[in-house]
């Protein structure tokens, strides 16, 4: 029986060491995961440095494709399906340390600016892995809460959603949780666009950690030099690394798509990717999880 082999980003923390009992794995770097290197192979385990399309995947062994990120863009998935090669991600892997980032951001906004979050009507737009733990922190800090997911309503029927509209209309506070969709019915590029910020609350604060393309950038900029929107926080950038230098100086907090950067959202990835390729292979390592995560710092 040949033995399995795995072509693998040598960037995913905490995989080294764990799949040699089981097969024949192989790290490179993400950009140097080519076709040729994935001959023979029957897994890519990866991040959102390798481009898995037909160019890196026809006339390849590759059944299975985990990515340990949360975004699956770089994967084109249609093609996947084509072929039938079977792709997962790492949803919610890093939900926590998101959740952490605003919690620290609305209380430095609300420090620096000398306004009460008792005050403040909040609006979080996508309530997945990350936006549910916001809307309860949220309401920990004693804000009143709107949610929107149109997605969830017409898939799920649930009640005490309301529309973007009805965001726009009752929250002076918007914090953005979407995932990357650049067509269909929840098409999510540009979402917050010239349209959307010309009817927010006068003192409205903005604040994005999904994916920078769900924000236009010139819009944005438009509306800060207008006065349409008075302060915004951006974690997420157009061209990441190749960020318009003018809107982060126009940022009330601008950091380095940092947000959910942390050890146990790494590992939490990792341990999602390591279980579905095993459910898939038959490995035995469905609740496989590292061990000895460094602490912090401080």
């Amino acid at each position: 029986m040949n033995r399995l082999k795995i072509i693998a980003d040598d960037r995913i923390p905490y995989l080294k060491g764990v799949l040699e009992p089981f097969a024949e794995i192989r790290y490179l770097p993400g950009h140097a995961i080519t076709s040729g290197e994935l001959k023979d192979a029957s897994a890519l385990l990866t991040r959102t440095r390798t481009r898995c399309d037909r160019n890196l995947l026809n006339n390849t062994g590759v059944r299975f494709i985990g990515t340990a990120t949360i975004g699956y863009d770089h994967i084109d998935t249609h093609y996947c399906e084509e072929k039938g090669i079977v792709w997962k991600n790492a949803p919610g892997c890093n939900a926590s340390s998101v959740n952490q980032y605003i919690a620290s951001t609305l209380t430095t906004l609300a420090e620096r600016f000398d306004f009460s979050l008792k005050d403040r009507v909040m609006g979080v737009v996508g309530v997945g892995h990350v936006g549910s733990l916001v809307v309860r922190t949220a309401e920990l800090l004693g804000m009143r809460v709107y949610l929107c997911d149109p997605p969830r309503v017409r898939n799920e029927g649930i009640c005490g959603f309301i529309s973007l509209e009805g965001i726009l209309r009752e929250c002076d506070l918007i914090s953005f949780h979407v995932p990357l969709q650049k067509e269909g019915e929840d098409r999510t590029w540009h979402m917050i666009d010239d349209r959307l910020l010309k009817k927010l609350l006068p003192d409205a604060i903005l604040i994005n950690t999904s994916r920078g393309e769900v924000a236009d950038g010139a819009a944005l900029k438009s509306a800060i030099r207008q006065k349409r929107l008075k302060h915004l926080v951006l974690d997420v950038w157009e061209n990441e690394p190749l960020i318009d230098r003018e809107l982060l100086d126009m940022t009330d907090i601008g950091t380095p798509h940092i947000a959910g950067y942390s050890a146990d959202g790494k590992a939490n990835a990792t341990a999602i990717v390591i279980g579905e390729l095993s459910r898939f292979f038959g490995l035995g390592l469905d609740g496989w999880k590292p061990g000895n995560l460094p602490p912090p710092e401080n």
